[in-house]
């Protein structure tokens, strides 16, 4: 792949209804990779599987384990808590809504599904997301600069401190003394 070329990004559909699975994966397949699944069980396995997993669109009602305990189950997991989770349901009551996102769902669309709207919100969530997995990067790095930045301060504070006890000329010693004070201001700044 080319530095410039983007790879598709991975949605996992869950939904007990082959129908509904079929639909959604041609809505979706020109622009995203797509993955399957008829129940919640197969979902964790496949998202527990799948590292490059970069959405989750779950139905609520579903025989076995339904929509919310799948929920519930991924985010409990921190190999899967960040993965963006929107729910597909026929239910549109207010508590509903309001459990689905109190579980960690990012968002909810009642079904009939609209194709813009699932178009518009799978978009979203997916630039959040990435946006999200940069910000985590970058604070990674400055954490990395930050701790390789104060040991070198701490090994020029002990070399300081080390050439001041190896001078005796009082001169010298105010220099050093102002310079230690310098490093303990800088050093401060980084802790």
């Amino acid at each position: 792949m080319t530095p410039s070329a983007k790879a598709k990004q991975t949605i996992l559909i869950v939904d007990d209804t082959p129908d509904n699975i079929m639909l959604i994966s041609r809505l979706l397949k020109d622009k995203y990779n797509t993955k399957v699944a008829t129940n919640g069980a197969t979902a964790l396995q496949i998202a527990n599987a799948t590292p490059e997993l970069d959405l989750v669109l779950l139905d609520v009602m579903m025989p076995g384990l339904d929509g919310y305990e799948t929920c519930r189950q991924l985010k409990a997991n921190p190999a899967t808590a960040d993965i963006p989770v929107i729910f597909l349901t026929a239910r549109s009551q207010v508590e509903d809504e309001a459990m689905g996102l109190t579980l960690g769902a990012v968002d909810f669309l009642a079904k009939p599904i609209s194709p813009p709207i699932l178009f518009a919100r799978v978009a979203t969530q997916l630039t959040l997301n990435s946006a999200r997995q940069q910000l985590r990067e970058q604070n990674r790095q400055l954490e990395k600069i930050v701790g390789e930045r104060s040991a070198q301060l701490a090994m020029m504070q002990a070399a300081l401190a080390a050439a001041r006890a190896s001078h005796a000329d009082p001169a010298l010693q105010d220099v050093f003394i102002e310079i230690e004070r310098q490093f303990a201001r800088i050093a401060a700044e980084f802790a």
